[in-house]
């Protein structure tokens, strides 16, 4: 089935209508004007040398050209790559290399790590988001003869951090971006009149598809506006100029906005959607929201599922508090056991999901692709359960995975940059509940003998080699780290000890 190009639709039938606000920069464009803007950049990659297949990155701050490359690269057939701007020089090379990036797109602030990947990589070349990406947009013709791309098609790649230590890509399809909107969609109730604040970054699947996507599916307007900041956020959804409709954020977000000065007096009457999801939600904060007429709409999933596969009507949020909802139109789920069967409801299994929404496999990782489906169903790693009216509860993550203000942050590619200082013998990361943040991470720390060293000079060792967020918050010395029986780390009992170290 042939994939079909959104926003050259909407520019056929309501090309006056607002597509995109920047509230950061004060800047908007309406359809008509935005798929010609889309049509040039496209052809400034193709005569950069971009082909079908290949892997454009972006290595930015939310902005408007963001998406703009998204839709480009579904013109030329190019796969559109974001890169997390947290990351470090060590951590992107990897992932440019094990992708094969051949171009990049950049803001400003990046501009040594855009050189040295340049350099690193051999790409074909760069663009910096501002005069010099204008330029190039207004000096190109827009394309006449789009690629034609197959809804089985790669779009996308987006990177998560690995079990093992090593982020891998997990492959999105126009297929599952499609479903996504119609799964989400629905229950969100997204319309061409949704209006849509985005505050998450675009370069993860949340920021991307929850709701950006879909509104923009819809023919909606996408307000983006970056950094996260309560009060200017609380008056832009106050703003009844803007009428702001739908937004999406991790616990953190909601928290913050709670705790602001301004959330009690803020106009919040045309909000109509407000999801979550992203880690667990503390029952307090979403008793807040529904105090303020705000019903949070829950959900669950994963880069690999799209994201969503889970969600919890808005009209089931106040009777089912907590819960994640049921399977998403276009998805199954299911709760299995060890091995592979299904338990009863209220036991606690690892759920797997199946679907038109599900990731066909990581990119160059066969390894992983062979251990991570059975029979078509995807091993999520995290653990639930489902009560008797078949509404699910989300009861831990993957085994050692913790999440920190949203972001996943897996303990093996912390320890394994942590093994690398000289004085540490051996290591092991866990996660301990923070009140801001959801989780930080405390790494317990055993010296090799003779050898020195303080917290201070292990945090900055960590802080040269991880993106900020992976770096523990704080560090405890032991004489040596406790092992089961087959001699592997012993981490629940490591978080049985410090589940209550102050965070």
């Amino acid at each position: 089935m042939r994939y079909y190009d959104w926003i050259a639709h909407h520019a056929k039938m309501r090309g006056e209508k607002t597509a995109v606000i920047d509230v950061s920069f004060d800047k908007r464009v309406t359809y008509g004007a935005w798929d010609e803007r889309i049509g040039r950049l496209a052809s400034y990659l193709r005569n950069a040398g971009v082909v079908p297949g290949e892997r454009v990155a972006t290595l930015a701050s939310n902005c408007m050209e963001m998406l703009e490359v998204q839709f480009a690269c579904a013109r030329i057939g190019a796969i559109f790559l974001p890169l997390n701007i947290r990351l470090t020089f060590p951590e992107l090379e990897f992932i440019g290399s094990d992708a094969g990036i051949s171009y990049l797109i950049y803001t400003a602030e990046f501009d040594v790590l855009a050189k040295q990947l340049e350099a690193a990589l051999k790409l074909k070349g760069t663009l910096c988001v501002g005069d010099a990406y204008d330029a190039a947009v207004a000096r190109s013709d827009k394309l006449a003869d789009p690629h034609i791309m197959q809804f089985t098609d790669p779009s996308t790649i987006m990177y998560t951090s690995g079990t093992t230590g090593r982020p891998k890509g997990a492959t999105i399809t126009h297929l599952m971006t499609f479903i996504n909107c119609v799964n989400l969609g629905l229950p969100a109730r997204v319309t061409p009149d949704t209006v849509h604040i985005n505050v998450l970054p675009l370069f993860h699947s949340a920021g991307l598809n929850c709701y950006t996507n879909p509104v923009l599916h819809a023919g909606g307007t996408v307000v983006l506006m970056q950094p996260f900041d309560a009060a200017k956020f609380l008056q832009h959804v106050s703003d009844c100029s803007l009428g702001i409709t739908h937004m999406f954020g991790v616990p953190s977000i909601y928290q913050f906005l709670a705790d602001a000065p301004g959330f009690e007096t803020a106009d919040l009457s045309r909000l109509k959607i407000a999801g979550v999801g992203g880690a667990p939600m503390p029952l307090e904060t979403i008793r807040v929201w529904q105090n303020r007429g705000v019903s949070l709409l829950q959900g669950y999933g994963m880069t690999e599922t799209s994201p969503g596969c889970v969600c919890l009507d808005a009209a089931d949020a106040a009777r089912k508090i907590g819960s994640s909802g049921k399977a998403l139109l276009h998805a199954e789920v299911k709760i299995v056991d060890s091995t592979g069967r299904d338990v009863r409801p209220g036991e606690i299994g690892e759920i797997w999901v199946r679907g038109p929404n599900i990731t066909p496999g990581y990119w160059n990782r066969p390894e992983a692709n062979a251990s991570s489906f059975t029979d078509g169903w995807l091993h999520t790693g995290d653990l639930a359960r489902e009560d008797d009216e078949g509404f699910i509860y989300i009861v831990d993550r993957s085994k050692d995975m913790y999440i920190s203000g949203g972001e996943n942050v897996y303990p093996a590619e912390v320890e394994d940059a942590l093994s690398q200082h000289p004085a540490i013998l051996e290591c092991a990361i866990i996660g301990v509940p923070d009140a801001r943040w959801g989780e930080t991470g405390l790494a317990v720390v055993a010296l090799k003998a003779q050898a020195t060293a303080t917290e201070a000079d292990i945090l900055a060792h960590c802080r040269e080699r991880l993106a900020k967020y992976k770096c523990p918050a704080h560090i405890v010395f032991v004489e040596a780290i406790p092992r089961n029986a087959t001699g592997k780390l012993d981490k629940p009992a490591l978080r049985a000890q410090y589940a209550a170290h102050p965070a």
